[in-house]
């Protein structure tokens, strides 16, 4: 019997991720930032018609079981790398994309499960003139960017995956097997991308680098930061760093707070409890339950997030939020 699963990160740039004189591009209509993604991937080749992606990475894999054992195993998927489209004027043109060759470790197979690990990724035609890190410290060529993505299918027929590395930039998100949302990178770093990843300094060389996974964020918290963000009032950024505390348990404050980048842990009475990255909405609680934080929420990598007042959002919608975040109980 035949068993097939797979997993697939798609990766875009999102508003307010580019810094330094590169973010000029987008400011003037050049190259654009990406619109956030579905919560549910149909079709990957219509998503890169349509430009909605910069690269994809879609790990399927089967395993063949005879008995209760695992008899045969091997991959059937791929990268596949979006277009890249700049506007000069009234004209649009098409720039040249480069995917690199799919890394695809051998199988690792046991009588009860099969791991893949697939790497995948590429860089656009665009030239990117910039000092860089490392020799030969000027480039010309972009920053290459990749995920490597693990699934471990069992042969009951479960399967479960993890995300083994990526690079800083853009923002990756994650699909089950069933096309549902179902994890995120939570960190982009564009300074580190551009400075660093090129030559063997990507897993095409010799490194890889860490992935900050992240749960996804419920339908709520997605509406509520459309509104936070594109609402009436503009929202103050703030950008906390690494070990800092963005609030504090018990302390007064009425503010609400949107993750716009970076992981944050939330603790409650000195124990770690979660760990949410882009997209989570914090600070309800105070805001119901007279004033004071209930819990800390601490900088787990550098952070940046949008402080808004909780005059811009609904009440009975902050009590729902409430809801799904007593994470103590």
């Amino acid at each position: 019997m035949r068993i097939e699963s797979s997993v697939t990160s798609v990766s875009w740039i999102p508003s307010e991720a580019i810094t330094g004189m590169p973010k000029s591009a987008f400011e003037v209509g050049f190259t654009h930032y990406d619109d956030p993604l579905p919560d549910v991937l149909e079709s990957l080749e219509q998503w890169r018609v349509e430009n909605r992606f910069r690269f994809a990475n879609q790990l399927s894999a089967w395993i063949e079981v005879e008995g209760d054992q695992i008899v045969d195993a091997g991959y059937s998927g791929g990268g596949m790398i979006g277009v890249t489209t700049v506007k000069l004027a009234s004209k649009t043109a098409t720039v040249e994309t480069f995917p690199l060759p799919d890394l695809q470790e051998p199988p690792e197979i046991t009588a009860t499960s099969a791991r893949f690990v697939q790497t995948a990724g590429g860089r656009t035609g665009l030239p990117a003139p910039r000092r860089v890190s490392h020799p030969p410290f000027v480039q010309f060529t972009p920053p290459i960017a990749w995920t490597s993505l693990a699934l471990t299918i069992h042969a009951d027929g479960t399967a479960d995956f993890e995300v083994a590395g990526a690079s800083t930039f853009p923002r990756h998100w994650v699909y089950d097997a069933d096309g549902k949302l179902s994890a995120k990178v939570g960190l982009t770093d564009f300074k580190e991308w551009w400075r660093h990843s090129f030559g063997k300094h990507t897993p095409w060389g010799d490194e890889t680098s860490k992935a900050y996974v992240t749960a996804v964020e419920t339908a709520l918290e997605r509406q509520l930061s459309t509104t936070i963000m594109r609402g009436g009032a503009k929202p103050d950024i703030r950008t906390v760093k690494q070990g800092k505390n963005v609030v504090t348990q018990g302390e007064e404050g009425n503010e609400l707070f949107l993750v716009l980048n970076g992981v944050v842990t939330v603790i409650v009475d000195g124990e770690p409890l979660a760990e949410l990255g882009p997209g989570a909405v914090l600070g309800e609680r105070a805001v119901l339950e007279g004033g004071k934080r209930t819990s800390t929420v601490q900088a787990v990598t550098d952070v940046k997030v949008a402080v808004a007042s909780p005059d811009q959002i609904d009440r009975d919608a902050l009590v729902q939020l409430s809801e799904g975040h007593k994470r103590e109980q």
